[in-house]
């Protein structure tokens, strides 16, 4: 496979210069006693019948607890300042009927702006195969995308596989959104030893199928809100056993809602059904990447770095705020 990072380092140098510049002006600004927060946000529509505003800083406020806290920078991912890295993930657990639907996928790729650059992977053995490296060739990209394999590996976990990915994602001051096709059941550690708590105890804990929420999905969650990736999620089945439990696939789809709210991403599905086409889902997602927000606030630091929670509300008229329910915190 070729490799694009020329390309790709490129085109992000120049989407991200004006952005660099306004950034760094933000931190020259920044009290002794507080610390720069960057995040991504979304504005989405209440009311998807009426008309979404374009927001300005003064429409949003940041609280940490009861604490109103300084919004410094405020920039619309428009123009100069709407490069965006998306990495599509298609499980390799998947039903091949998927394959009709991946057709509205190619489409949307191929439909994306200059200032967005794609990479392809597929989830598998706990990490994800490379098929396609970031490139601004949406053509190139998109015929990268094939049809799933329909079937096992050693270590099937769409949530270990998204650990790997922010985990090895070079940080740069752009979007970096992820995109993930899957059931959202984790097949490597959804079986996990439960102790009995109301009926007989009969020793070592034992072993129930799918008992709650993959335990690897608060990880996942974490772990992208820790790098500031963005997760979104289009639901559809896949094999197995699994793949025909009414119980299991509830619980991968609830996993796949977890992390896309925690993170300030969306869950694209219709329940646990097949969906008969990607499009109108992907024409929320194209709405969302649209009309998102870089948002840069003081936030007081603690000893050491971690993750804090804030919210972040708008009072505008028809405007629902999605963002991660944790920012990155540096030491003081």
């Amino acid at each position: 496979m070729k490799s694009n990072r020329l390309p790709h380092a490129v085109l992000c140098a120049i989407c991200v210069l004006g952005l660099s510049v306004s950034v760094g002006r933000a931190q020259e600004k920044a009290p002794a006693s507080k610390v720069q927060v960057h995040v991504v946000i979304t504005n989405m529509a209440e009311r998807s019948q009426a008309e979404l505003p374009r927001l300005t800083q003064q429409d949003v406020k940041v609280k940490q607890g009861k604490t109103n806290l300084q919004l410094t920078q405020w920039i619309p991912a428009q123009g100069d300042n709407a490069a965006l890295q998306l990495m599509i993930l298609i499980d390799d657990t998947l039903d091949t009927a998927v394959g009709n639907n991946l057709t509205d996928l190619k489409e949307f790729i191929k439909a994306q702006p200059p200032s967005t650059v794609i990479s392809i992977g597929y989830m598998a053995n706990a990490g994800v195969n490379m098929v396609q490296n970031f490139t601004a060739d949406h053509e190139q990209a998109a015929n990268a995308v094939r049809l799933p394999r329909g079937a096992f590996s050693t270590m099937d976990s769409p949530y270990l596989s998204l650990i790997s990915l922010a985990k090895g994602w070079q940080q740069q001051n752009v979007r970096r959104e992820v995109l993930m096709v899957t059931d959202g059941i984790d097949r490597l550690r959804g079986e996990a030893p439960q102790p009995s708590r109301l009926g007989p105890n009969f020793g070592a804990p034992i072993y129930h199928s799918m008992p709650n929420i993959s335990v690897d999905a608060n990880s996942a969650s974490e772990i992208s809100q820790r790098y500031n990736v963005i997760v979104h999620s289009i639901y559809s089945p896949g094999v197995g056993r699994a793949g025909r439990s009414s119980w299991d696939l509830e619980l991968g789809l609830s996993g796949l809602t977890k992390i896309a709210n925690e993170t300030g991403g969306e869950c694209y599905s219709l329940g646990t059904s097949n969906l008969v086409s990607f499009k109108p889902y992907l024409e929320r997602f194209q709405k969302t990447l649209d009309n998102q927000y870089y948002l840069v606030f003081l936030a007081t630091p603690k000893k050491k770095a971690g993750l804090q929670r804030v919210n972040l509300q708008t009072e505008a008229s028809n405007s629902e705020i999605a963002a991660p329910d944790n920012v990155w915190v540096p030491a003081a």
